[in-house]
């Protein structure tokens, strides 16, 4: 073998290993081994060595939630899937999901998506680049909260390692429809349904865990935050970002309300059958602080003139102030 070809294998070989996320049972916590390549709509089981629990994998999507959990939150995954359907997310057209998140081909929903572009934006400047500099590798990756799949997507693009995690797994908003990039990411990352609190992977398996958009549908704080440490490695970063945040719990409280009364008007139910936190305050980041041992770096993105203006105009009209989103960091000294 000559010099280039010996450099060339010990290059792919760390890379396979870099790339390599171990997968554990749900049951009893061993592991399964390294979450094998499976195609997007192929299927895949893994038997438990210890306690023979099986963890099936079904159209690229391994399920890692534990039956009486998967019950647990059966009417909180319906009644949040009919909201979606009803706000016109998803499509049938690889160009909607391959667009995002810098433009929604579909126009239900621009605004948000912009908010989105905007936060990955200054995640990929300020902190994804930096810390992959940092590593001097590609980047495994936890996306958590993935939906369909676009952060993945742009993150394997950018020539990462990510994992999505979601509890949605249907084909419109759900990991299901990740298939729509699998013609453009061969092998397709790896899909995992799972809760945010018993996250099925080997602790310190990445360099970056990403709360995208969803920390704020946990029902413990600290206990939710504490599972993503534990699978940051030493030198990474815990990220939560697009979670709503205000000034006071007064504010966050008569969000909470405003919200669940406009569900019930529009939807006939309020949306409320899990007891999701919903928003984040100065308080509550201490608190987390103080439990984690994690110190916060707030990162405030510009996210336009008009969202800037949004608190004088709602004092302005006498209504409580609105929501602002930051991008809070945790750097991981283990």
């Amino acid at each position: 073998m000559t010099t280039l070809q010996t450099v060339i294998a010990s290059t792919l070989k760390t890379e396979l290993r870099d790339r390599s996320i171990s997968l554990l049972c749900r049951q009893c916590g061993v592991s399964l081994g390294p979450i094998t390549p499976v195609p997007a709509t192929g299927s895949y089981a893994q038997k438990c060595p210890i306690c023979s629990v099986v963890t099936e994998c079904r159209n690229g999507i391994w399920f890692s939630l534990a039956p009486q959990r998967a019950c647990y939150f059966n009417r909180f995954i319906a009644e949040y899937e009919f909201i979606r359907s009803a706000e016109g997310r998803g499509s049938a057209d690889d160009d909607y999901y391959l667009a995002l998140p810098y433009k929604d081909l579909s126009g239900n929903n621009s605004d948000q998506w912009r908010i989105r572009a905007r936060t990955f934006r200054y995640i990929a400047r300020h902190i994804l680049s930096p810390l992959a500099s940092l590593r001097n590798r590609r980047l495994r990756i936890l996306d958590l909260g993935a939906g369909n799949g676009w952060m993945s997507y742009r993150l394997a693009m950018l020539g990462h390692f990510p994992v999505a995690v979601d509890l949605l797994i249907n084909d419109q908003d759900g990991l299901g429809a990740a298939v729509h990039f699998s013609r453009h990411i061969q092998p397709l990352f790896p899909r995992v349904q799972a809760e945010l609190d018993h996250l099925p992977f080997a602790s310190s398996s990445f360099d970056l865990t990403i709360f995208n958009a969803s920390f704020h549908y946990s029902e413990n704080y600290e206990r939710t935050l504490g599972e993503a440490l534990r699978c940051t490695r030493s030198g990474g970063v815990v990220l939560i970002a697009d979670t709503p945040w205000y000034a006071d719990e007064i504010s966050g409280v008569r969000m909470v309300e405003e919200k669940h009364a406009r569900f019930a008007a529009t939807y006939g139910f309020s949306s409320n059958s899990i007891s999701s936190l919903e928003y984040l305050t100065p308080g509550r980041l201490r608190q987390l602080q103080t439990h984690s041992g994690a110190e916060w770096n707030i990162y405030r993105p510009f996210y336009g003139i008009g969202w800037w203006l949004r608190p004088l105009r709602a004092k302005l009209r006498n209504r409580r102030p609105p929501s602002q989103f930051r991008i809070y960091a945790a750097w991981i000294d283990k």
